[in-house]
């Protein structure tokens, strides 16, 4: 390894590179939905002259515009025609349990994660091979690679975890308030209305687009049914299932709901007694590596430095 580059500065190196990816993909991708791209450009050329040639309003454009998003909108054409139809539909499923992070569709995710594996190959060559000239650089680049490709699948991940947790916490209140609804006289299709008046998280919204679709024409059965799939968290399953067959069987609505509600309050506090269960167990993994030897330490290094003052040797 060259003296002049020491194994922080390519951490360093490499951590910058991956915050300048990362911030270019998000630029080339973000649409700004709250203005009017149209009349926003024929507002600022009111305010100035008519330029006088295309190469000029050309490089009015700014960067994003005339750089940046062309490449990828290429790169995403690229991938859609060699992706095959299930790899898509699986993607787009994928991004449908996550709420359509920045309205996105399937193949700009896929855009997204081969232009990550391309930069972060790239830069990890240039870092490890021709900079540092490591006798195993082309492990760093298949790595670096490696990175790039599966790293946006595990943020898609964890956008969806994080998500079916939250409609996990929000159902029991939700079914509480829609039991309150139609008991009080309300319709199903009212009280998910007043949900959907009421709050502000997914579970909420997804109860909106069930109303949306059933204003449309879908049936209720059909539209509750994509909403469990779209969801894909278990006790959505239950619930929809529950009110399907009430539905079909002329059972009451109110009965069904004050039981599917008792159940997730049950639920719910079963989950918090063992998450309480499983805290001391990983407790154990932060105190055994972290507390520990600090405390080791602060008893130990005053007798160790008196010991070694005295010439006792270990």
């Amino acid at each position: 390894m060259p003296v002049g580059i020491s194994p922080v500065g390519i951490i360093v190196l490499v951590v910058f590179g991956i915050f300048v990816i990362g911030g270019l993909v998000y630029y080339g991708m973000r649409d700004e939905d709250d203005r009017d791209p149209i009349q926003a450009r024929l507002a600022e050329y009111g305010d100035r002259e008519l330029p006088s040639s295309l190469e000029e309003i050309e490089l009015s454009l700014p960067f994003q515009e005339r750089v940046l998003k062309p490449l990828f909108k290429k790169l995403i054409d690229l991938v859609t025609r060699f992706t095959p139809e299930r790899q898509l539909a699986e993607t787009r499923h994928q991004l449908e349990l996550a709420g359509n992070p920045n309205n996105m569709d399937a193949a700009t995710f896929l855009g997204m994660r081969i232009g990550a594996t391309l930069a972060l190959g790239v830069l990890a060559f240039l870092v490890f091979v021709v900079m540092t000239k490591q006798q195993n650089g082309i492990l760093f680049v298949l790595g670096g690679a490696a990175l790039g490709y599966f790293f946006p699948l595990l943020w898609l991940k964890g956008k969806i975890s994080r998500r079916q947790d939250t409609i996990v916490k929000a159902l029991p209140d939700a079914l509480d308030l829609l039991t309150i609804c139609v008991e009080a006289g309300l319709g199903f299709d009212s009280a998910m209305g007043r949900v959907y008046e009421k709050w502000d998280n997914d579970l909420a919204l997804e109860f909106g687009r069930v109303l949306q679709e059933i204003s449309l024409g879908k049936l209720r059965r059909e539209a509750l049914r994509d909403m469990a799939a779209r969801l894909d968290v278990p006790d959505v399953t239950t619930f929809v299932a529950a009110i399907v067959q009430a539905e079909q069987l002329g059972v009451s609505m109110a009965r069904i709901l004050r039981v599917q509600s008792d159940q997730m309050r049950v639920k719910r506090r079963q989950r918090a007694q063992e998450k309480a269960q499983q805290a001391p167990v990983k407790m154990m993994i932060p105190m055994v590596l972290l507390i520990f030897p600090s405390i080791w330490i602060v008893l130990l290094g005053p007798s160790v430095i008196i010991l070694l003052e005295t010439g006792i040797s270990f």
